[in-house]
């Protein structure tokens, strides 16, 4: 299968990567860059476990072409880490115990890091609805609300 070359900044760092025509941005991230914090629940798009954020917004990786990113900007689970220690979010869902089984964390880390970015404050309510997409199988939702209250009470990400 012919490859093209694509320009992707991904956790603030430029690559050029050659990508298969049918490879998902989540193969990319997983196979290519060995960035394995996104998880591969369903490749359909509908648990969220492979949500990255694509020039700021969340999406499913799983249903993303790699080529569709070309000259974009990624942020994985990786990338929330400030210089080697843990984001203000990540903390947060330490302290809360938000994480259980941890297959959903990067795709509630970075759909939560996404909220906080355009509503610093949000009701309960509100992180609800942005959380509609990604699913735990833990029921781990009132830790990861509160963990997600918890940095919106300090000021935000």
């Amino acid at each position: 299968m012919t490859s093209h070359t694509i320009a992707v900044t991904v956790n603030g760092a430029k690559e050029r990567l050659d990508v298969t025509p049918n490879m998902t941005l989540l193969q990319m991230l997983r196979e290519v860059l060995a960035l394995t914090g996104t998880k591969n629940g369903c490749e359909a798009g509908e648990c969220g476990a492979c949500t990255v954020l694509l020039d700021g917004e969340p999406v499913n990786s799983c249903m993303v072409l790699a080529l569709e990113v070309d000259g974009c900007e990624v942020t994985t689970v990786e990338g929330l880490a400030e210089g080697g220690e843990l984001g203000s979010l990540q903390e947060a869902f330490v302290d809360q115990n938000a994480v259980q089984c941890g297959f959903c964390t990067p795709g509630m880390l970075l759909t939560a890091q996404a909220l906080l970015k355009r509503n610093p404050n949000p009701t309960e309510d509100e992180i609800k609805a942005a959380l509609v997409g990604n699913l735990c199988r833990c029921t781990g939702y009132v830790r990861i609300i509160k963990a997600i209250q918890q940095v919106a009470a300090g000021g935000g990400v």
